[in-house]
């Protein structure tokens, strides 16, 4: 397949992704940056989001600032800017959504353009962190999209007292989204992934966002448990994916192995 036409399919997707969740996603026009500073806000707490100058220039210099519209109005925004630590790559850094339209496919449809515009400009990377107790997260990063675990960054933000973390420790996993491989290919086409094999494994709370408003010594236990197993594993060069049973399972296999 040429790149002209990996570029074509990629908007292809985008778009019946957008089509799918009944919304259209488009580049934020100077007149959107302060819906999308309210997005940003509303997901994250006053004062979190980059302010309208921010992205403006980061806009102006050719990074992903897009916004996803309904009938109603603005419903999601997402930011990505240009790195190059180990290779060119898009880092997608923050990617909101209003409340009642989560899990309904906006920001997997945020996701496709932002990885078709990549594509366009010859970018075959995106990266970017997650909190790796949230379980429906670690589903759509390494399941949905197909993007892969590069390493555990304990503490990576400090301690945000934001409206999502609150005083939570920041601990992430940064994923690498290898826009053409293999196995980005079979999560898109929603396609059957390996059973992987697993040397180590960690449960997952179904909801640790609930576990950690309702039983914070609970919360707190699981979060250095956790630490306890990804250090361990990220040591002896496991690589955790997600499995059917909603655990994480820590393997040798070979990322783009075939199921």
């Amino acid at each position: 397949m040429s790149d002209e036409r990996a570029v074509d399919d990629a908007f292809r997707l985008a778009d019946e992704a957008a089509s799918a969740a009944g919304i259209r996603i488009r580049p934020a026009a100077e007149s959107d940056f302060p819906a999308v500073v309210a997005l940003f806000e509303r997901t994250w707490g006053p004062g979190r989001s980059p302010d309208r100058s921010m992205l403006q220039a980061m806009d102006y210099a050719g990074n992903t600032v897009l916004i996803a519209l309904d009938e109603s109005g603005p419903v999601g925004a997402t930011l990505g800017f240009l790195g190059w630590d180990e290779g060119v790559h898009l880092h997608s850094h923050m990617n909101a959504v209003v409340p009642w339209r989560r899990s309904g496919g906006v920001g997997y449809a945020l996701k496709l353009l932002q990885r078709a515009l990549c594509l366009e400009q010859g970018v075959t990377e995106m990266r970017w962190t997650f909190d790796p107790l949230i379980r429906r997260n670690a589903h759509f990063n390494l399941v949905k999209l197909g993007a892969d675990v590069v390493g555990f960054l304990p503490e990576f933000y400090g301690r945000l007292d934001d409206a999502i973390s609150g005083g939570d420790r920041t601990d992430r996993f940064e994923v690498r989204w290898r826009l053409a491989s293999p196995r980005t290919a079979r999560s898109l086409a929603r396609h059957a992934l390996p059973e992987w094999a697993a040397d180590d494994e960690f449960e997952l709370a179904p909801d640790f966002e609930t576990l950690r408003a309702d039983d914070a010594s609970e919360a707190t236990r699981l979060r250095d448990a956790s630490r306890t197993v990804f250090e361990r594993t990220s040591a002896a060069g496991l690589r955790p994916e997600f499995d059917a049973a909603g655990r994480y399972v820590f393997t040798r296999d070979d990322v783009d192995r075939e199921p």
